[in-house]
């Protein structure tokens, strides 16, 4: 049935959409929103101070507003460092660098390490245990190539959308820059990714310090100093002209010391070839720093 009052009804609408309109308008005049990544970070951390997030959701949050930013040759495993196969290599050497890799998926060449013919499952190799008969060749799978610019964030699209989590990242020349798994580009994220292969160390020391996405360091306030110095390959706190009437035995309470007070977040301080930036203060202590390297000095 048509509405008798068709203008009064459009005037209503009207009404009801300025309203709305003129509550986000108030709503963001009180409280602005962040006009940029970093301020939308220190709003996480202003959520994480006020308990509304953990700081493993916060981390994870920060991961993923920096892959916008990052490209396969960020996160990329450079050529040098590939474990390749070669399609004329005797069986049993083949299966013996499987085993010691522990990869799962392998680019194989031949010839050259630059001639990469296929990518080999490692799982298809039970194939010819049962048919040794078979050729290896007919077990790769086609190799896909992307470019050293290509976004982190179409890549992972692509690599849902094609099912496929191997991809031989090329320069601007066409020449083998590296290699790039589905992996790399959650670790982003969520940080590093162990699996029961890798060589996890010392578990207690796990998460103190982690890399972040934009290739800055995560460390925690209460991390030892000996180790932020062996991951750092620095010696803060090791001059044996130091006027230090105590030895700190961690980053935050060093810090705190060289400060001369609790820093607060957003603060920075450099020490021994290292930027310091407080990222969340608690209770009269550091919880994280955010951690980078004032020169070109390599981080852990």
């Amino acid at each position: 049935m048509a509405d008798p009052h068709p203008s009064r009804s459009s005037e209503h609408t009207a009404k009801r959409q300025d309203k709305r309109s003129l509550l986000q308008k108030l709503l963001e005049f009180i409280n602005p929103g962040p006009d940029s990544t970093d301020e939308l970070i220190e709003t996480l951390a202003e959520a994480e101070d006020r308990a509304l997030i953990n700081t493993e959701s916060r981390v994870m949050l920060e991961g993923v507003l920096h892959l916008a930013d990052m490209t396969a040759g960020d996160a990329m495993v450079a050529a040098p460092r590939m474990d390749l196969l070669d399609i004329d290599a005797p069986y049993d050497a083949i299966l013996r660098q499987v085993i010691a890799t522990a990869h799962s998926r392998f680019p194989v060449y031949q010839g050259e390490r630059e001639n990469i013919i296929g990518i080999l499952l490692a799982k298809d190799l039970l194939k010819l245990q049962r048919a040794p008969e078979l050729n290896l060749r007919t077990l790769l799978r086609p190799v896909v190539y992307v470019p050293e610019s290509k976004g982190l964030n179409d890549l992972l699209r692509a690599f849902r959308v094609n099912r496929n989590h191997l991809a031989i990242v090329v320069d601007e020349f066409g020449r083998t820059a590296g290699l790039i798994t589905i992996e790399d580009v959650l670790e982003q994220i969520v940080g590093e990714i162990e699996d029961e292969f890798d060589d996890v160390g010392d578990a207690g020391d796990a998460g103190d310090i982690f890399a972040l996405a934009d290739h800055t360091w995560r460390v925690a306030g209460d991390t030892p100093v000996e180790r932020v110095n062996e991951a750092f390959d620095v010696h803060l706190g090791a001059d044996p002209d130091s006027d230090l009437a105590v030895e700190f035995d961690t980053i935050g309470g060093l810090i705190a010391h060289e400060m001369g007070h609790v820093p607060k977040r957003g603060e920075t301080f450099s020490l021994g070839g290292l930027d310091f930036r407080v990222l969340h203060a608690k209770g009269g202590a550091v919880r994280w720093f955010k951690v980078s390297p004032t020169s070109t000095s390599a981080g852990p």
